[in-house]
This record gives C-alpha cells, structure tokens and sequence, in this order.
C-alpha cells in the first residue's frame, strides 16, 4: 500500500448541476451590475432618456441605482483586502494552542469510544503526550502530514519545501506574511525555530530545503480576499425579508428587538418563567448566510414548540448581508462578543455571576448576588457550523455561563486540520450546492472579511477538554452529517469519539450540511427532544 500523504487530490469534474445553477442563479443575479452599467450608459450617451416613458425612467432609476452601489460596493472591498486589522495572537495562548494541536492523536484512544466501562473514567488523552521524533510511517505521522497537506491545497507532501512549511507556520503564528528568514529579529526567529522543530517531529520527517513556488499555502488572512459582487436589489431584498421576519416574531410571539453593547438580539421571556426553578434559557447562534431569511423555519419552530423558556437569538449583521448595517464590516472579536453576551445574561439574571469579572458595589446588591449564588441553573446554548465558533469563544471566556450544549455542524472541532478553510474558501466548485455556497455566502463582501481578514485559529478551535460535562448525554449533544460538504464530519466523529463521546453524538452518514435543522426531519425532532429535557 503507498503512501496517502503522496497521493494527489482527486480531480474533481464539474457536473450538470454546475452548469444547471450557474445559468439559472448566479449569471442572472451577477449579470445586473454589467447589465445596468451599459444600459445607464446607453441611455446617457444616446440622449435617449429624455424620450422614456414612466416605465422606462423607472428602469432608469433603478440601473442608475445599481451603478452608484456597485461603486460603493466596490470601495468596501477595497477596504477589506487590505491588511487584516487584527494583529497576531497572545504568544502564550497561541503557543499553548500549538502544542495542543500537535498533541491531538499521539494517544492510544480507541477510534470507537472503547468499551462501556473505559467510559466511566477520566480521558486527558492527547494533553498529556509528549512529543518526540515519530518515524515516517508511524500511523499516527502519516495521518498528520495527509492531514497539514490541507492547507497546501492537498498536494503531494513531498512537494512542500522547507520554505513553504516555514512561511505557512510563520503565518499561523504572526497572522502576517513572513520576511526572508535572515532578517527575522531573534524574537520572532527562535519561537519559529523552536516550533518548526517541534512540527517536523509530529510529521514524522525533515522537510526538503528549497522553495517551491508551484505550491500554494492557504493563508487565509493575508492571501487576496476573494469577493465576489452582487445587486444593490438584492441586499435591498435581505433587509426588507429580514426586516419582516423581525416584524411578524414581535406580533406572533411576543418577542423583542434589542441591543445591549452592540449587540443586537431577539428575546422573548415567557409569562411565570422563574430563574430559579423554571427550565434553562435557549441562546440560539446562527451560522453564515442571510440571517433570519435563512434560519426562518428553525427559528420561528423553536419559539412555536418551546414554550415553558426564554429563548434568546443571537443577530449576526455581519454575517447576515446587511450590508446597511453601520456595523457590517466591524464584527467582534471572541473577547469582545464573549464579554458582551455574558454580560448580558447576568443582566437578565439567566446565568450565575462569576465575582473575578463582576462590579457589584452596592453591599446590599452583593448580599442579594451572594444569596442567589449556586442557584441560577445557567443557559441552554444551540449553535450551528460558523456559530459554533462563537459558542466556543464562550465555552474559552465563561463556561460557568453555559448548563448545556447544543453543537449541529459544528465546524470549531478539528479546524486545525484546514478542511473548513478549503472547502469552503480554496476549493473550486463542481456541483451545484458548492456553487450556490460558494457565490451567495463564501464570497459575499460581510463573509469574506469575517474569514478572510479577521479569522483566529486559536480562538476558533475547541478541544474536548474545553467542554463541560462533554460525554454527559443530558448536557452536551453533537449532531453531524456524513455528506457534509464543509467539514469533514467523520474526522470530527473520529476525533470527539475517540475521547469517549458515544450516546450523545447523532450522525445521519447521508445528511447533508444543515439538514439537522429541516423542521420535521428525524435529526431535528431529536434535537428539539433533547432541548426539552432540561
């Protein structure tokens, strides 16, 4: 059997539903930016829209509309690919976060979950391996280069030179492009040294000296941002469909439109709910797309079905497309949102106060703090793929917040292994679904800053040991698809069940990426079961 980590990726063609959404979706919709330039110009040029009619000065109007946004849109991307704004991570934590990563899979954990009574002990697992010098077909450095070879667009491992394995991990570290390697100042150069040492004992093998330069690392915040443009009628649509979702949650189900700190939110709280004794509030984080216009049915469902609860829906403009929102290309960062939502939850008394964050000053608000303590159960959180991130942030920054966890496709596990970064953003498109992903999401201009300028590996990955109550099956639920096209679900299912986690993991091999979430569907009517329980 030859080496997988030589074998190049498989070539992928372009199938008929390509071809099929390219010209019924995306050409039309991209189309009406060039189609109103020409017609604007057209009309000016001629003279001819001094002879138009009320039909025709209307098309005008809108065409003329399209230009002016396609040139405000247009400066907008300008400002997203320049330099990301966001510097290099805390060198402790992003060490510390390193060496995790290169610890995951040197311990002897059964892939399966082992028995039911290696279930009932404690599993540090891979935190507490060391990390020596692997032999080149050791499993375990095998599986580690086909994993990292990821990140260079899945080429042949022995293709990746020194060089290029030096600026990828220089990248990582310093979120910044790496200068030539002889002017490094010793305070950059000796933690690269240390760490490109400690990487090539993980591969099980020296990379070749040289450069390749027909190679291309993914380096997802320095490399060019790729946005792809679309219609001011159509972010005009989000808005107005958004806008009328919000409007018809306020008749329908009392809920309410708010912001604290800058952070926007729908809440309802029903009528009798005690914070004491009452069952624990649902926090919803939402993935990337069109906001509420995509997440509509999940939604509204949970405020139909559930309720004996608050429920809380975390609003995301920046990954919504609203693009009218003044804080469309300003997204938080994981202690800013972390903080803000934590904050806010102890404002509505939903979670317990954690006294080394907290600026209680009155002594008679302190007794009341002091009397409640212990007593406040702390919320339900339900999030799904590019909400998982922020549930970690979470989980990292205040995990006495949270009682329970929810995570459907959950993209913070494992994302160290780079499948995320190149399905979603590398990867060329052959099918119609990769299409639609690619066009409508990857490269809209809100996205592609959040991924593209203001990504942070280390903030975004979770490891097992970071959850509470991981293998609990009434606190902690895991909900993958085996035809998930974003990430790869049976590495993560490989990865959290070899750390014990079985009864509370829910995988449909033949779901697709937020099929758990289809109202009515067998993974979705488990979810809401298990949201029941507590």
């Amino acid at each position: 059997m030859g080496d997988p980590t030589e074998s190049p990726a498989p070539e992928r063609p372009r199938q008929t539903s390509f071809y099929v959404a390219f010209v019924v979706a995306v050409l039309p919709l991209w189309s009406l930016v060039p189609a109103s330039w020409l017609f604007v110009t057209y009309s000016l040029h001629t003279g001819r829209i001094w002879a138009y009619g009320f039909a025709g000065r209307t098309l005008f109007s809108l065409a003329l509309c399209e230009v002016f946004f396609s040139v405000y849109h247009y400066q907008l991307a300008k400002q997203v690919a320049a330099p990301s704004p966001c510097g290099a991570a805390e060198p402790v934590e992003m060490q510390t976060a390193f060496i995790r990563l290169l610890k995951t899979g040197l311990a002897a954990l059964p892939e399966d979950g082992g028995d039911e009574e290696s279930l009932h002990t404690e599993r540090p697992g891979s935190p507490e391996e060391q990390i020596l010098q692997l032999e080149r077909h050791d499993p375990r450095a095998v599986d580690f280069r086909n994993c990292l070879r990821t990140w260079f667009c899945k080429v042949p491992w022995s293709s990746v030179k020194l060089d290029n394995l030096r600026r990828w991990l220089y990248w990582s570290m310093y979120n910044a492009e790496m200068p030539p390697y002889e002017q490094l100042c010793q305070a950059r150069r000796q933690p690269l040294d240390e760490s490109l040492d400690l990487l090539q004992k993980r591969l099980g093998c020296q990379a070749e000296d040289g450069h390749n330069p027909s190679i291309r690392s993914m380096c997802l915040t320095i490399d060019p941002v790729q946005i792809w443009g679309r219609p001011f009628i159509f972010y005009v649509s989000v808005k107005l469909v958004n806008w009328s979702i919000k409007t018809y949650y306020k008749s329908n189900f009392d809920v309410r439109h708010e912001c604290h700190g800058g952070l926007e939110y729908l809440v309802r709280v029903p009528e009798g709910w005690d914070q004491l004794s009452s069952p624990h509030p649902l926090v919803f984080i939402h993935g990337l797309g069109l906001g509420l216009l995509q997440y509509h049915l999940t939604v509204s469902h949970l405020f139909e079905t559930i309720t004996d609860r608050p429920i809380l829906v975390v609003l995301q403009p920046h990954i919504s497309q609203d693009i009218f929102h003044p804080k469309f290309l300003q997204p938080m960062n994981r202690h800013q949102l972390a903080d803000k939502l934590a904050s806010l939850l102890k404002e509505f008394g939903w979670a317990e106060v954690d006294y080394a964050d907290t600026n209680i000053e009155d002594e008679d608000e302190k007794q009341v703090a002091q009397a409640l303590r212990g007593k406040r159960k702390g919320v339900t959180i339900l999030s799904h793929s590019n909400g998982s991130y922020t549930h970690a942030w979470i989980l990292k920054n205040h995990p006495y917040l949270v009682a329970r966890s929810c995570f459907v496709d959950p993209v913070t596990f494992c994302s160290w292994e780079g499948d995320v970064c190149y399905n979603f953003l590398y990867r060329s498109p052959a099918t119609a679904i990769e299409l639609l992903m690619k066009y409508f999401v990857g490269t809209e201009l809100g996205v592609a800053n959040l991924l593209q300028r203001h990504f942070d590996w280390v903030s975004n990955s979770l490891w097992y040991e970071e959850i509470p109550n991981a293998r609990d099956s009434s606190k902690t639920l895991f909900v993958l698809g085996g035809k998930d096209s974003i990430l790869d679900s049976a590495r993560v299912q490989r990865y959290l069940t070899s750390h014990g986690i079985r009864k509370n993991l829910i995988y449909d091999p033949d779901a697709k990426h937020g099929e758990a979430l289809w109202t009515g569907g067998p993974t979705h009517t488990k979810i809401l079961q298990w949201l029941h329980e507590q």
